[in-house]
């Protein structure tokens, strides 16, 4: 960014230069205003990357480095509307993958990665993405166990994969992080700015500073690429880290009273009387004796080491939306083991209906807007995820109250359609168990 600042000035002074009678004749207050909003904008950018923050962080609550191996799990847990993950290292676009390095993809038009960012971590992953032309949320996750009123960092460590010498047009990406609570209310705003391209393998770290609400234990993280367009458009990413940070206290020196000096007493000779020299001989204490043990416990204390606690998970709150409108159950179905596939419509007019759905009291999909396309997402029903309870929460009403939706559920090649009405004071609920 600097250095496009300077090309900015470079190019005003050598205008101004070769035009100066024009400009500052014709139009000299249009020309001075331009270039200080360059100026100005180049100055606002150099005060956001040198902000430092008074902070010590303690060990991450959360690390995210995307794990080792191809069988990984998603980080994603249901499926987004732009994306969908593909298992290799060069992701097509509108898709992402897991991968520890690349080789020659789209013919060199990426980067070759030899390993991940992550140090010393045999075949750990890293997130490639391959922009959807359309742009949209390419990541999505639920951080427990916060505290609130309590101060955090998110870092993140992310790369433009596309080669300088590539044969796309530079199409920076743009990653805007949000934190929500689980009921969609936002926290905070972060935005990398564009991600440069570059001729060798060079990671950035990218970190903010949020606070959370009081009573607040739970946000979800939803990370975005608001560059539209493919070629040029796609990056990587990687140890994503949520820290505690603790303002320290400053240490303040306590004062010193002088002491006051006593005055000088007269020496007075005195005579002492002799003393007889006594030969006391050095008492030998036996090995075992009680006074052996009292000497060893006073210079060699052994140090006293709490026993480390492990941390039950945090239980999900009850979003809000939840508790204070009513939850009707419209549809219990048992399905056999396997991926069901669910998409949402707008039922009837597309009035501007916009929902929110949860999945067992967690926030999967944020005020969405429906329409004829769908809003899909996937799911897995086996024995170690035998229930699935589903929420739509209406954020608004549209033109033609109340909001209605057309879900279409497949399983196992069986196509069931829920019609369903919601409003502010009531949700609609759908019950997916496994069949035994």
């Amino acid at each position: 960014m600097i250095e496009i600042c300077l090309l900015f000035f470079l190019a005003a002074l050598l205008f101004l230069m070769s035009n100066i009678v024009k400009v500052f004749c014709m139009r000299p207050k249009i020309f001075t205003g331009i270039i200080l909003f360059l100026c100005l904008q180049c100055a606002f950018h150099a005060i956001l990357h040198a902000q430092q923050y008074n902070c010590t962080f303690k060990d991450p609550l959360l690390t995210i480095d995307f794990g080792t191996g191809s069988d990984v799990a998603d980080i994603n847990r249901f499926s987004l509307p732009n994306y969908r993950r593909i298992y290799n290292m060069c992701p097509i676009d509108g898709h992402y993958s897991f991968a520890s390095y690349t080789s020659g993809c789209f013919g060199d038009d990426w980067l070759t990665f030899n390993e991940d960012h992550t140090l010393h971590d045999k075949d750990g992953n890293m997130m490639l993405v391959n922009a959807n032309p359309a742009g949209g949320v390419f990541f999505t996750t639920t951080i427990n166990g916060l505290k609130g009123n309590t101060s955090y960092q998110l870092e993140a460590w992310m790369i433009n994969v596309c080669n300088l010498y590539d044969n796309c047009p530079p199409l920076p990406p743009n990653i805007v992080s949000t934190l929500t609570t689980l009921e969609g209310k936002t926290v905070a705003v972060f935005q990398t700015g564009l991600l440069p391209q570059g001729n060798s393998v060079v990671w950035r770290r990218y970190a903010g500073i949020f606070a959370t609400p009081a009573d607040i234990t739970a946000l979800v993280l939803i990370m975005e690429d608001i560059t539209r367009g493919g070629c040029g458009n796609d990056f990587a990413l990687d140890d994503i880290t949520i820290r505690e940070c603790v303002t320290p206290v400053p240490v303040t020196k306590a004062k010193v009273k002088p002491i006051p000096k006593s005055p000088k007493k007269q020496a007075t000779a005195v005579n002492k009387p002799a003393t007889k020299k006594i030969a006391i001989k050095p008492q030998v204490v036996k090995k075992n004796s009680p006074v052996a043990i009292i000497k060893k416990s006073a210079t060699d204390t052994p140090e006293f080491i709490q026993p480390k606690i492990k941390e039950q998970p945090a239980a999900i709150p009850l979003p809000k939306l939840l508790l204070t409108r009513a939850n009707p159950l419209i549809k219990r179905m048992e399905v056999p083991a396997g991926e069901i596939n669910i998409d949402l419509y707008d039922n009837g007019e597309i009035d501007g209906d916009t929902v929110s759905v949860y999945h067992n009291s967690e926030l999967i999909i944020s005020r969405a807007a429906l329409s004829n396309k769908p809003v899909s997402f996937r799911m897995k029903v086996d024995p170690q995820h035998p229930h699935h309870e589903l929420i739509m929460v209406a954020n608004n009403l549209g033109s033609i109250p109340p909001n209605t939706s057309l879900m279409i559920i497949t399983a196992n090649n069986n196509r069931s359609e829920v019609f369903i009405s919601s409003s502010e004071q009531k949700n609609a609920k759908l019950v997916i168990d496994l069949k035994e």
